[in-house]
């Protein structure tokens, strides 16, 4: 692995895949990136506001935020975290990278907020928050580089969303992949090549039944699950194919099955997978830097 900086470290805020929250489950979708000394926001499921904090960062340290699809899980606190970090006393400008359809995302909730933010530039004295965001919708390929920062996209197969994008963060000989939503995508184990981290979405097919059972909807959302998503083993395979340093299961379904646990998803990754191995669980934190 890369001699990464001391800070150089993953924090998975949110590791459920989909929407729904239970008593005493975990959050949806959102992971934070201290790379090469950038703070990189990847996803924004309901919860990242509080999940950054609780990884002991200043919501006026904000930096850059990536959003890999608008799936409510991944995009549904994007507004409330920068709006909340502006009244915290952000005042630098913060740069957010989506798919196409993020611009009007933030305009739509620029204007819900209309009055409180008119409200507190007049009372408080803030700056404008709607001249701080730059919106940035990227397609595939080059996404970024800045200060030694690269990163690149790969369009995945997440039907029926099919701006979808697999996330490649480079920086010095430290490289860390975070897959997006993905059914089983052969191409993204070359994307993959070698990094020292991906980050991999992963199904349990045993405990999808209830998962529909639960939720509602169930021949429906079955199906869904089955064509979008992707098999712990699956994940496996990428790591397997692509040669990574570790693999990191994260946007577990289901994962907030009291039947279902760690030792489950072990064995089923372990079909394909044998080496370095993370279940990703709310708050878990990976050095990058070696240590």
């Amino acid at each position: 692995m890369g001699q990464g900086r001391m800070s150089d470290r993953i924090v998975l805020l949110g590791t459920k895949g989909g929407p729904a929250i239970r008593p005493g489950g975990p959050w949806p979708t959102s992971t934070l990136l201290e790379l090469g000394g950038r703070r990189i926001v990847v996803d924004c499921g309901l919860g990242v506001t509080r999940g950054v904090t609780d990884a002991g960062l200043s919501l006026k340290q904000l930096d850059l935020i990536f959003i890999t699809h608008l799936h409510s899980d991944h995009v549904l606190e994007l507004g409330p975290l920068i709006h909340t970090a502006w009244t915290a006393g952000l005042s630098t400008p913060i740069r957010v990278f989506g798919p196409a359809g993020l611009n009007r995302y933030w305009r739509g909730f620029v204007q819900a907020l209309e009055f409180d933010i008119e409200t507190r530039i007049d009372d408080e004295g803030r700056p404008d928050l709607r001249d701080m965001v730059e919106i940035v919708e990227f397609g595939e390929g080059y996404v970024l580089g800045d200060g030694g920062l690269k990163v690149t996209a790969l369009r995945v197969d997440h039907p029926p969303v099919t701006e979808c994008f697999a996330l490649r963060f480079e920086h010095d000989s430290t490289s860390v992949v975070v897959s997006a939503d993905t059914a089983f995508f052969p191409p993204l184990a070359e994307f993959s090549h070698g990094a020292d981290v991906l980050i991999h979405e992963a199904m349990l097919e045993a405990g999808v039944e209830r998962l529909v059972a639960r939720t509602g909807n169930g021949t429906r959302l079955r199906q869904h699950l089955m064509a979008s998503h992707s098999l712990a083993e699956e994940a496996g395979t990428i790591a397997a194919r692509a040669g990574v340093g570790r693999l990191v299961l994260n946007h577990l379904i289901p994962a907030d099955d009291a039947e279902i646990g760690e030792v489950d998803w072990v064995a089923a990754v372990r079909k394909t997978w044998s080496g370095p191995l993370t279940i990703g669980h709310d708050g878990h934190v990976l050095d990058l830097g070696g240590n």
